[in-house]
């Protein structure tokens, strides 16, 4: 397994951590709050440590584990120590009710994190149609991700299903628009009734 760097320390980041330390990964916290970063990864366990934040992240795959506000901003913050990274973006770019997304094609937010992420990083979005408790019940569940670079994507599909996910690529980073659709769809159906213990998938007919 590898060594998986997370920022943020929220619900997210404590889901997707803790699921992927159970899957045998080394898992570092990154924070703005140091001592919730420690508490995460006490919380976690499994090894599970906390970097400093701003500072270059142990893992080659890079989860930004922060609400879309503050993404890019924190993307900035980080700057050359991203270089060379597989940074996964996560964020929903809800609006205010979120019955819509603030986006637009051609400008998602993936897009936004990758104009200012440092020359060598790739950028690739998933996880934002999956909600935290999905992830945290650990149970195999399809994962919709996008992104440029067939080598990046290839790491972060490897990753996914060490997860015990199926990775499904819906396309290059053209595609993260409709991906902030999807998660809107999710969010959606979960407030209509269906509940917040759903998932998207994808099945044959």
């Amino acid at each position: 397994m590898t060594t998986i760097s997370i920022i943020g320390s929220g619900n997210m980041a404590t889901a997707i951590g803790t699921r992927a330390a159970k899957h045998g990964h080394s898992v570092e916290l990154m924070s703005r709050n140091p001592a919730q970063a420690q508490a995460l990864a006490n919380q976690i366990g499994h090894g599970a440590t906390a970097g400093t934040y701003g500072e270059r992240p142990a893992g080659d795959i890079v989860i930004l584990a922060v609400l879309y506000a503050g993404a890019i901003d924190v993307v900035a913050h980080f700057g050359d120590a991203l270089a060379g990274k597989i940074l996964v973006d996560i964020t929903n770019p809800f609006n205010a009710d979120g019955s819509g997304v603030v986006t637009t094609p051609g400008n998602s937010a993936t897009q936004q994190i990758a104009a200012v992420a440092p020359e060598g990083a790739r950028v690739v979005k998933a996880f934002n149609t999956i909600f935290g408790g999905v992830i945290a019940a650990d149970q195999p569940v399809d994962l919709f991700f996008a992104g440029d670079g067939a080598e990046a994507k290839a790491q972060v599909a490897t990753f996914l299903e060490s997860l015990g996910m199926r990775p499904l690529d819906t396309g290059g980073l053209e595609m993260t628009h409709a991906l902030e659709w999807a998660g809107i769809l999710l969010v959606g159906v979960a407030r209509n009734g269906a509940g917040f213990d759903i998932a998207l998938s994808a099945e044959a007919v």
